[in-house]
């Protein structure tokens, strides 16, 4: 039934161009009018069938105005016969000017469409460039590709071959009519191909004649020189992208050897120092100087090297993601005693404060990392704080997570910093020729404390002091 209604839509368009056409010949029937008037009225009607149907209804209307005139309006009138010669020169001229211009309109009217066809594929090709030119990866870049041609033209399914990964990508399940063998095919040619009765088109995707991969659209298809700027941009987005993942794995290489560089220096200067006091305490002990004092000197200098040598491991086991936590209930109360014993005589002219909520249930972490974290911490308030300022620890619950904070009253972090602070060997602008350190310590902290899932972060004014903070899950039981 649909198929009928589909076939008879021509043959409604011819009976409305002849109706019009009858009509016009009956209104001049019924009013005073000379030929002449009657000629350009039919013309004017030929062309408007011509704009709004095409060629052939126009000729239709052509020949049966062409008749009418004959009939009602050339003597004599009611016949198809002609008497005056002239009057036949008149109606060929008349039937030559509607064919004629039936055809100019027709072909305005097609060349309109095709102007209009063009406008549209250009708009479909620009936004499918707008959104190719934010995209990341090279395999990013493809599957973007081929889901924005299949939204922008209206394709039921594309598909993409990329040959240097020898990856295929497709958009929607029509997609599988072209095999990945047809594409790899396709790849090594320069064809491009549109097969209207399959519905499917096929190109090579090459740049400067190398071969990228290949291009699979099944219909509705865009025109070949859509195609062929479609293949075009693809390419130089692919491109693009490996271009930008080449320069951002050189910046991060630049980076990398950098940083290599930052730390090797800092290594060297702080194994140096310590090297240097050791060495000058063993000469004095050699010529007989004092021995407590030295051994003293040797034993601090070699607990430097020891925790240097600890951050390092750290830092290298963290990189390679081989931290292996041995978690189990970790009473935090205990933990901060033990840390700040370790730190007694650093401490001995601060005022330590240390708040632990009541009644705080155990963390769920490894004891060990965990306090190596809170050293971290305590150790950095120390180095950027004065001597005889004030530490606060304070350790508590938030929802099922254990919060603690170290807070210091140094002259805190620049806003600009803040978000670095974590950052391998990253140092402070105003600390980092006047405090030694390898800017390890705080990376390490955030290390550990992301492998148990958790995060650390930092609350500072300017000139008001640090507050550290990390948190830690909880043990499912209170303490009572």
């Amino acid at each position: 039934m649909n198929s009928n209604r589909i076939a008879a839509r021509p043959v409604v368009r011819f009976g409305v161009a002849v109706l019009l056409v009858i009509a016009v010949l009956q209104f001049y029937r019924l009013l005073p009018v000379n030929n002449t008037t009657v000629a350009l009225s039919l013309l004017l009607a030929i062309l408007g069938i011509s704009t709004w149907w095409g060629l052939a209804e126009a000729t239709v209307a052509s020949v049966i105005a062409m008749l009418g005139f004959n009939f009602w309006f050339l003597p004599p009138v009611g016949t198809f016969t002609i008497q005056d010669p002239q009057n036949w020169v008149a109606l060929l001229a008349f039937l030559v000017a509607a064919v004629t211009a039936s055809q100019l309109s027709a072909h305005a009217r097609r060349r309109t469409a095709e102007a209009e066809a063009r406008r549209l594929e250009i708009e479909r090709l620009y936004k499918l460039l707008q959104a190719m030119l934010f995209t990341g990866s090279a395999r990013k870049t493809i599957r973007e590709f081929v889901n924005r041609v299949v939204q922008v033209f209206g394709c039921s399914a594309a598909a993409l071959y990329y040959h240097p990964a020898d990856e295929v990508v497709r958009s929607g399940p029509e997609s599988h009519v072209v095999s990945d063998h047809d594409l790899r095919a396709i790849a090594e040619t320069e064809s491009l191909t549109i097969d209207d009765k399959r519905g499917l088109a096929l190109a090579a995707v090459r740049l400067g004649g190398r071969p990228l991969g290949s291009l699979a659209l099944i219909g509705p298809l865009p025109t070949a020189e859509s195609l062929r700027a479609m293949v075009n941009l693809v390419a130089l987005a692919i491109e693009r992208a490996r271009a930008s993942e080449d320069a951002s794995h050189a910046e991060a290489a630049r980076q990398s050897e950098v940083l290599k560089s930052a730390l090797l220096d800092a290594l060297a200067h702080d194994i140096k120092t310590p090297l240097t006091s050791i060495k000058a305490a063993v000469g004095n002990l050699l010529r007989g100087n004092t021995e407590r004092d030295l051994l003293t000197i040797i034993d601090e200098e070699a607990d430097r090297l020891n925790s240097l040598a600890a951050e390092t491991i750290a830092m290298a086991r963290i990189e390679a993601g081989k931290l292996h936590l041995e978690k189990g209930p970790v009473e935090l109360e205990s933990l901060i005693q033990s840390v700040l014993h370790d730190h007694a005589a650093a401490l001995e002219s601060r005022a330590v404060t240390v708040s632990v909520s009541p009644g705080l249930p155990p963390a769920e972490a490894d004891a060990e990392f965990v306090e190596q974290v809170l050293k971290q911490l305590v150790e950095n308030a120390l180095k950027y704080s004065p001597d005889t300022s004030p530490l606060i620890i304070t350790a508590g619950q938030k929802g099922g997570r254990i919060v603690i904070g170290v807070a210091d009253r140094g002259k805190g972090i620049e806003e600009n910093e803040r978000a670095l602070i974590f950052d391998k060997f990253f140092r402070g602008r105003q600390y980092r020729f006047s405090t030694s350190g390898t800017g390890m310590g705080l990376a390490i902290a955030k290390g550990i404390v992301e492998a148990h899932g958790e995060r650390i972060w930092v609350e500072s004014e300017p000139g008001q002091g640090s507050v550290f903070y990390f948190s830690l899950p909880a043990c499912g039981e209170r303490k009572h």
